[in-house]
């Protein structure tokens, strides 16, 4: 009998994995659906079925799930993932909390879910670095990276629904409660809160998560990350230079030959990624191919993938069925 504890079931990440668990119809039996005392009652219909949200209360873990998947933040993901994990339930989480710890593996099914198959905690990227290195993986192991200059475009669905509100709530004049500025007809160069080097956690999360997937931390990483006034969907603008020498049609093949990927690249016809063309899809979308001709070995592309989406599918999806 496999189960699965969904952990934060109402929140945006959330009800998303329940939908993306309702499509690709995984081989679980039994779900059991948690949030806060603000939900703790209210019943959705999942899977065909009715389900009471439960109160995550320290009595929950004593159950013995097969999975349980946090969506619920990182102080949640302290308190509770290690007790979970104890009571022999393999625990993928996707807040922060344990991403950089060095024996939790931080795992992109398309990349490294092999290195998932023996740990208990699996930790789940941040959205914007899926999608990035969907895009770098395969061209690191055929051209070897030693630059990478990332440039995000973040929708506002990366902040969950209170961001989303913001949206809507500062395009009709009101005042801002998400972000630090109204993000209607704005960008805002700030994502997470600053550090003392000047960049961003959201930045220092790109650059370091992106070195342990990669497993180089010699490749030389600099981020900016800003908030941009679109509802859903991520794009990058990833600057790269190689190692060695390529070809820009057989970097295009190596890369439309890659899972999780798809090239949308005609500028003849002016077709190249959009948030919306993304939103709702799985696949990570890569277009703009073309070379930098001011450094040795650079390529310019623009990502695009649906944020919440694409992190829901990375935890609930692949990552379940490692042992099927």
């Amino acid at each position: 009998m496999i189960s699965c504890a969904i952990v934060g079931a109402t929140g945006l990440v959330g009800s998303t994995i329940l939908k993306v668990l309702e499509e690709k119809k995984l081989n679980i039996d039994e779900y059991y659906l948690y949030a806060s005392s603000r939900s703790a009652g209210n019943k959705i219909k999942f899977m065909g079925k009715e389900y009471k949200i439960e109160e995550l209360t320290e009595d929950v873990p004593l159950k013995k799930f097969t999975y349980a998947i946090f969506a619920a933040g990182g102080e949640i993901s302290e308190q509770y993932a290690k007790v979970f994990i104890n009571n022999d339930t393999i625990v993928i989480d996707n807040s922060s909390k344990f991403r950089m710890v060095p024996e939790v593996p931080l795992i992109v099914p398309e990349i490294n879910i092999k290195d998932a198959y023996d740990s208990k905690l699996i930790a789940n990227p941040n959205c914007s670095t899926i999608q990035a290195v969907i895009a770098l993986a395969p061209l690191h192991k055929q051209y070897r990276i030693k630059r990478i200059v990332f440039s995000t475009y973040q929708a506002v669905s990366g902040a969950g629904t209170r961001g989303l509100q913001d949206l809507i709530e500062t395009s009709m004049g009101n005042e801002a409660k998400s972000f630090p500025y109204k993000i209607y007809n704005n960008c805002i160069p700030h994502i997470d809160s600053f550090l003392d080097n000047g960049y961003t956690k959201e930045e220092e999360k790109m650059i370091k998560e992106t070195k342990k997937i990669l497993k180089d931390p010699t490749i030389d990483i600099t981020a900016t990350c800003v908030r941009v006034p679109v509802f859903n969907s991520h794009a990058e603008s990833i600057n790269v230079s190689f190692e060695d020498e390529f070809d820009i049609e057989n970097l295009r093949q190596l890369l439309a030959n890659s899972p999780g990927v798809a090239i949308l690249d005609d500028i003849s016809r002016n077709i190249y990624p959009l948030n919306t063309f993304a939103t709702s899809k799985d696949e990570v979308f890569i277009g703009r191919l073309r070379k930098d001709y001011s450094i040795k070995n650079g390529l310019n592309m623009w990502v695009v993938s649906d944020n919440v989406r694409k992190r829901s599918c990375n935890k609930c999806c692949a990552n379940i069925r490692r042992n099927y």
